[in-house]
């Protein structure tokens, strides 16, 4: 008999999970994120619905939530203006019209 705790029927298991680590997980979302196709109107709905938290965050009488609502919403703001198909993209198309 082998004096390893493992049978030697059983494939052995090794304790390493490849990208199990969460700034892998972050990286790997990122670049599906950046890979993938826009979807249309997608940056100005994005847009809105910060906009409407933020409205939401100014309008709000506790400190906590009009500081949670607000900030969420200048994180998608800054989300819809950035990136391939954003706002900062409209942007550069309407320079070039002028």
């Amino acid at each position: 008999m082998s004096s390893s705790p493992v049978a030697d029927n059983e494939p052995s298991v090794s304790s390493e999970v490849p990208d199990a680590s969460p700034e892998s997980r972050w990286e790997r979302l990122k670049a599906y994120d950046a890979n993938r196709p826009d979807l249309p109107g997608e940056h100005l709905v994005v847009f809105g619905a910060g906009v409407l938290l933020m409205v939401a965050g100014m309008r709000s009488r506790k400190a906590v939530w009009s500081t949670l609502l607000t900030a969420a919403g200048t994180a998608l703001v800054g989300r819809a203006a950035s990136g391939t198909g954003g706002i900062a993209r409209v942007a550069r198309v309407v320079k070039r019209l002028r």
